[in-house]
């Protein structure tokens, strides 16, 4: 399964910021109606964004609203690369809105500050309340108001060659930060597979996702709030722990181009040797084992793997002699904090529906359909049900990794700062700067007034 957090153009952001505008429009749905169960004759629509949720948990959503409501259920899928502007012109329509949507965790804070979504704050203890996932709760929340949920987790972890590892001397996985970083450092410079811009560990010089979890390890942040306002916090005495470490990584470690980003690190794992009858598609393979070690979202595991062919379509076996996860170590010897992957969940403020809207969410969020979630590989909101993802070394990385999780600044204009591409910016500079604090405090005062914009 692959997922993409979604850029925003510029464009778009300034449809996002018109909503406040565009919200007076109309008659919005009153934020205390309750659930609906009189569906006869209605269709209400889900906007459900790339292909993670599968189609047997698409199923079970439609039959039991149905079965709730005797009302219809339309899922309509959505593209991560043009979801925040799709949501921007619709959220603000009550004749083209969807009645409940999917978005990115990162997206939520911006279209929640503009009114875009509706008040549910009554529904909160009944979809989980402080078993869900309360960092995506903070992304949801506006003034103590709930208005998006925790839809389902996705926290990164480390993916490694146990061969290559062996090879260059390591054994066992390191239990802190520091050994870690020394650990990729000593692969690379050994070199044991003798392949050209070998990767003790790959780190694309654009990837901040995977990157910022050696700020957030160190006691660092990107920005926090100060005096009423959000302020950037890179020149961060912490912060800048982290930055000197990544810089050692950039240096002696990853071979990665600094405009490399964080998309299809899985690929410098595997094997990739044309096998016999493959189709001209399947010997197109950009590159073979390159990286000893790469840092992924859990959804990766599944792109993994030695390479094979069944029914005449290729496909990968994990062998748990050549692979490994592990949840990065923190400088503490626990779990570091990394930036949790996933999505967040509302119902439009614009919904003609709001009361059926309201009866699905209570399905998404029932027990039945959060364990589908985690049978599939998706972690539930609910912590209740994460012993659904199963027992082994993925679930259990999967859950030690996400409990430490952060995300983003819940600022109202954190999405311009992806917009604008700040964050690759910044990480992009790190390996080549001979000045990291003046470089931090350089991409402070950027992201200060973007974060603040509404």
């Amino acid at each position: 399964m692959k997922r993409k957090i979604a850029s925003v153009t510029a464009l778009a952001l300034a449809g996002v910021l018109a909503l406040a505008a565009c919200s007076s429009g109309g008659t919005p749905a009153p934020a205390g109606a309750g659930a609906s169960t009189n569906g006869k004759g209605k269709t209400i629509t889900l906007w459900l964004v790339g292909a993670d949720t599968p189609d047997v948990a698409r199923q079970y959503l439609k039959d039991e609203f149905a079965k709730e409501t005797k009302g219809t259920l339309d899922i309509q899928q959505q593209d991560w690369g043009d979801i925040v502007t799709k949501l921007t012109t619709s959220l603000p329509d009550a004749n083209n809105t969807p009645d409940v949507t999917e978005m990115g965790n990162t997206q939520s804070p911006t279209f929640t500050n503009v009114g875009a979504f509706l008040d549910i704050t009554n529904m909160y203890q009944e979809l989980g309340g402080s078993k869900l996932l309360q960092g995506f709760v903070d992304a949801g929340k506006v003034d103590g108001k709930n208005y998006t949920l925790p839809y389902y987790f996705g926290s990164r972890y480390v993916f490694y060659r146990k061969d290559v590892w062996a090879k260059a001397g390591i054994t066992t996985p390191p239990t802190t930060l520091e050994q870690f970083n020394t650990d990729v450092a000593i692969i690379a410079a050994k070199n044991p597979a003798k392949i050209n811009n070998f990767s003790g560990f790959y780190l694309g010089g654009q990837d901040w996702r995977d990157g910022v979890s050696w700020i957030f390890a160190n006691g660092g942040d990107i920005a926090k709030q100060s005096g009423g306002k959000w302020v950037g916090t890179l020149e961060d005495p912490n912060s800048l722990k982290g930055l000197t470490q990544l810089q050692a990584i950039y240096k002696n470690a990853s071979k990665a181009p600094n405009d490399a980003k964080d998309s299809n690190q899985y690929i410098y794992l595997n094997d990739d040797d044309a096998i016999p009858g493959a189709t001209p598609d399947d010997k197109a393979t950009p590159v073979s084992l390159s990286a000893a070690t790469i840092m992924a979202p859990g959804w990766a595991h599944w792109s993994i793997g030695v390479k094979g062919k069944t029914d005449g379509k290729v496909t990968r076996t994990w062998d748990d002699k050549t692979f490994g996860v592990f949840p990065l170590p923190g400088v503490d010897g626990k779990a570091a904090p990394v930036f949790a992957g996933g999505s967040n969940i509302g119902i439009s403020a614009k919904s003609k529906n709001p009361g059926l809207a309201k009866t699905l969410l209570k399905i998404i969020f029932s027990k039945g359909y959060q364990e589908l979630l985690g049978k599939n590989g998706l972690g539930p909101a609910n912590s209740d049900y994460t012993a659904s993802l199963g027992n082994d070394e993925f679930a259990s990385a999967l859950v030690t990794s996400a409990a430490a999780s952060k995300l983003t600044p819940a600022a109202p204009g954190w999405a311009s700062v992806e917009a604008a591409g700040v964050l690759e910016e910044f990480f992009s500079k790190i390996k080549d700067s001979t000045d990291l604090a003046a470089l931090a405090k350089e991409y402070d005062a950027k992201l200060t007034p973007m974060l603040n914009a509404k």
